[in-house]
Order: C-alpha cells, then structure tokens, then sequence
C-alpha cells in the first residue's frame, strides 16, 4: 500500500486490515485507501473542518451495505455514512480511523403511488429528482431546500432538512412515512409504515434528524402532494431590517399561514441580483418574499389578506407575481443565496439557528452588532416564517484570524438563538459544528437521554461518533470556557 509518507506503521496495518476485510465481499475498485482517491471526501460543505478518511466503501447492494456495517462492528472501525455531501454542519465528517461508507450508487425511485401519493426512493436520489418524476401525475415532494438540485434523500432525512416552502408543508420529518435501514451491526431496522400510523413508539420521528447516528438508510418512503392549481409570490419591500422581522410577526399573528414566507437584507439581495437578476429591490432594506398556493379562489384572497398585513407593517413597496416565469425567478434568487454570496468572498459561514418569531428584529440587531465587533461582513437570509435564520458570515479562510473570529461570532449569535428562546439548529443539524452549543441548549440529564438512546442502537458508539452529541467532558470545559470568558474549545481537527 502507497500511505502518506510519516504515517504509523500501526495505522498502515489497520488500514491494510479493514481494506482486505471489506474486499473479501466487494470489488477492489469499491473499496479506496490511496489518498489521491480518499481526500474528495475529506469534508462535506462545511469546509472549514477536514479529515481524510481511512478507507472509503463504495457499495452497490444492501446486503453490502450490512456486511460493511457488521464488519466494521468486529473490527471496531468507526463508520460514517455519506449521501451528496452538501451539508453544511461536519455530519458527514470522516474519522481519519474509519470507513466513510457512500451511498451514492443507490440512487433509485424504486416505486410511485399514485393512489397513495408516496414514492419508495433510494437514499441516493436527488430531492428534486422526486418532483422531476411524478410531475407529470400532477404531484410533487414538499421539502425543497435551497440545495434540492444537489442534495439527497438520506441527508435529508439525516438532517431532518426543510426548505423555502416548509413552513405551509412541513419538513423532512412530516413528508416521510417509512425509512428502512441497517444498524452498525448489520441488522436490518425499519421505521414508521406506509399505513397512517405505525405501532409502538415513534421511533420514525427519532431517525429523521438523528444525524446518521443510529442506523444506515437504505430506502425511504416519502409523501407525495397535489401540485397546487396556482401559486403567487409578493415581494414586499421594507426601509429597516426590523419593519421586516415584524411584518413577519404580523403576518402569522393574523392567522395566515403562507406557502411561502422567506426574508433577506440588502447585503444578501444586492449579491443576489448580481447573479440571479430576480428583479429584487436594491433600495430596499431588507425584501420579504410570501407566497400564497391553492385554488385560484383561495389564492387571490389570501395574497390580498397578506397586501393588507404587509401594507399596515410599513412595506414601502408591493410587487405581486402575474406569471409563473415571475413566481419562479424570484425563488431562483432565494435559493441562489448561498451561491451568490460564494461570488463576493472567498469563504462564507453559512449559519443555522431558530428563533420565536417575535425576537427576528432582535436577533438581527444582534447580528449587526457583531459585524461590528468582529469586523466581518454578513448578509442575512431567513426561511422568517418559521424563525430558521442563515447568517452568511463572509471571510477568508487563509487568514486564521478571520476564521477564528468568524467562529467566535457564529458562536455569539447561536447563544443568543437559545438566549431569546430559541434553538441552535433548525435544519442544517449539529454535526460538529454546533456541537459545543448543545451543552448551553441541553440540560445534563437530557444529554444523558440523547446518549441512551444512541447506546440503544449503537453500543460501542461506532456509527458516525464524536457528532451531534457532546461528551460530559466537552460540555464540562465548555462551561468553563464560557464563564470566564476564555476562548471556546473547537473541534481537534485539520482545517485549512
């Protein structure tokens, strides 16, 4: 075996171990160790933190996938599971000692149903593979997140993601009926049923979002919905960031519920238009983007119920879609956020917390704040509607000072997120990034319960480990980090 030169002779032979073991059941060529091979999987979008993994396991069947899963828990090799890798918090982080197990090939819409409305789909396909499919039956899958056209089912349901439109239709975890799977022992496990309801406890509701950490997903049943006869967006303007954050408040406290409901500041709208030409207004100080869906009756009274609102909450300017080409470039601006942002800086952060509605005007005074302090630039985009905000906190990473005070600052804005009442993930998940901050959310004994029930699935801790859920210790040095106000305790590992 060719390893990088200074590597230990201990870990050459473990490597050579796990490598010949894994190619007694599956092609050489599925089964990579060269570095040249292994470093594209060094990260996922959160690219600030990475690790070259060991070994990369490449499977084409399930019963693969269980005598990976079985031969790694022999050997007592830790095992991360990777779908696309657009997530954006280190979930799918490989262990320098460890397989990072792909599940790019199952890439199959395995059944549709159209009587039902569900689609059995294999973890691999694209969320918006799904909608491509059944479109011409008239249906679609809700869920939309801004990375639909790269993204894959199992990080969806790993990370329990939403999207522009999940305020109306729910996320991840309310358009999933049944997920089946293998736990690090090479069980097969299945959660939740096809039918309206499954016996026994809810554990579909604690695989969604559980980060990859109790079991492998195989296949996954999703819901289908009836594409709405007409939708319509507004894009309403705003001359201060809190007349926005209030409208918002304003809009659900009159008992409207928008298909849509998504703000964004001058600094993210003025990168947008530069690379969508979504028609946004750069005067404006911040745009909300409300979308109302239904029959053509239920549309033109809700948009003019939501004019009204919008108007009351001081909207300098109203500009409602006539057309579905309009509708739908201005959410090719929204969901162009992330990349647009990429074309002004040479790294961004792109952040994940959830708040009260109420507190958006505070939260963003918050964020200005510490532009300020840290010197850092941060276009803000909000999925409002349901209090998920994304900081985009633009930096260098080839100055560590900037990636230093970049992390500082996403760390001051999530402890405020729980300060007001909120949370620090909505669906971007804890992976690494967060994990610090689950210590200040999460009392001892309920870090206690999240352990029990990884212990449950997986008792050596083996399946995608030191994620989503911090140890006594870190939480300990943390608390006193934070106390005294020393520097926080990041992740031991390679960056850039």
């Amino acid at each position: 075996m060719n390893a990088p030169a200074g590597k230990p002779l201990v870990d050459l032979l473990r490597q050579a171990r796990v490598v010949a073991a894994l190619r007694e059941f599956m092609p050489a060529a599925s089964v990579l160790f060269e570095a040249e091979d292994t470093r594209p999987y060094e990260c996922d979008g959160l690219s600030a933190y990475r690790q070259v993994p060991m070994v990369v396991a490449l499977p084409s069947t399930e019963a693969e996938v269980a005598r990976i899963l079985a031969t790694c828990h022999a050997l007592d090799v830790p095992v991360v599971p990777r779908g696309a890798g657009t997530g954006l918090s280190g979930g799918a982080l490989p262990m320098g000692d460890g397989v990072l197990l792909s599940l790019a090939k199952f890439n199959r819409i395995l059944s549709v149903d159209t009587a039902a409305r569900t689609a059995r789909v294999e973890p691999g396909v694209r969320n918006l593979a799904i909608s491509e499919a059944v479109a011409h039956l008239g249906l679609y899958y809700a869920p939309d997140p801004s990375s639909q056209i790269a993204c894959s089912i199992g990080g969806n349901v790993a990370e329990n993601s939403g999207g522009v439109h999940c305020l109306k239709y729910g996320l991840t975890v309310n358009n999933v009926l049944r997920v089946r799977g293998y736990t690090i022992e090479g069980e097969a496990v299945e959660f939740g049923s096809e039918a309206p309801d499954a016996p026994g406890y809810d554990l579909l509701a604690a695989v969604v979002g559980s980060e990859g950490m109790l079991a492998v997903t195989v296949e996954v049943t999703v819901r289908l919905v009836p594409r709405p006869e007409r939708a319509q967006v507004i894009l309403a303007s705003f001359d201060s960031v809190e007349k926005a954050g209030d409208a918002v408040a304003a809009v659900i406290g009159a008992g409207i519920i928008p298909a849509g409901l998504e703000m964004m500041d001058k600094a993210a709208t003025a990168a947008v238009e530069q690379f969508v030409r979504a028609g946004y207004d750069l005067d404006a100080a911040a745009i909300l983007l409300c979308e109302s869906d239904g029959t053509p009756e239920e549309v033109e009274e809700e948009i003019g119920r939501m004019k009204a609102v919008l108007g009351r909450s001081g909207a300098t300017r109203l500009a409602v879609s006539q057309s579905e080409a309009e509708r739908l470039n201005a959410w090719a601006g929204r969901k162009a956020a992330f990349p647009a942002v990429g074309r002004i800086s040479p790294d961004y952060y792109c952040m994940d917390g959830t708040i009260p509605r109420k507190a958006l005007s505070t939260i963003l005074a918050f964020i200005a704040q510490m532009e300020a302090k840290y010197g850092l630039r941060c276009p803000n985009v909000f999925h409002a509607g349901d209090g998920n905000l994304h900081p985009l906190i633009l930096f260098d990473a080839n100055d560590p000072d900037q990636l230093h005070r970049t992390e500082e600052f996403a760390n001051e804005v999530l402890l405020k997120c729980i300060e007001l009442g909120g949370t620090v993930t909505g669906e971007h998940g804890v992976g690494i990034e967060k994990i610090n901050q689950m210590c200040v959310q999460f009392a001892p004994a309920e870090l206690a319960l999240f352990r029990a029930l990884k212990a449950a699935f997986d008792p050596k801790g083996l399946l995608n480990p030191q994620k989503n859920i911090p140890t006594l210790h870190r939480c300990a040095e943390f608390g006193r980090m934070h106390v005294r106000g020393g520097e926080l305790p990041h992740p031991e590992l390679p960056r850039f």
